[in-house]
Order: structure tokens, then sequence, then C-alpha cells
């Protein structure tokens, strides 16, 4: 909603730009795809070896 309205005070304020921003999201958009695919593909590894280090405090404190 945030980036709606400051959509709107740029369509005001210089509305070619606010055109060219309409224009120009979805190509930004699939130029980051990539990029947000890794992250969240790096922050699954990153759980996965966390899990794996914190396996022996879980099952100790579960079987105290």
């Amino acid at each position: 909603m945030f980036t709606f309205l400051l959509w709107c005070l740029l369509l005001i304020l210089c509305w070619p730009l606010a055109i060219l921003a309409v224009l120009l999201y979805p190509f930004i958009w699939l130029i980051l795809l990539p990029f947000r695919l890794a992250g969240i593909a790096v922050e699954g590894a990153l759980k996965l070896v966390w899990s794996i280090v914190t396996l022996p405090f879980t099952l100790v404190r579960r079987l105290a």
C-alpha cells in the first residue's frame, strides 16, 4: 500500500517518470528474480547446516 501511495505522489510530481517506472517494473522484477531464488536456496542450505550443528544439543535437551 505504501508503495502505491509513493507511486501516486510520484505521478503527481513527475508523471513521465511515474509512467516509466510502471513500464520498467516488470523487467526489473524479472532481472532480480534469479537473485531471489538464489537467496531462498542459500537460506535453506544455511538452515540445514544449522539444524545439523544443533541436532546433538536438541537430542540431549529432549532426553533430559
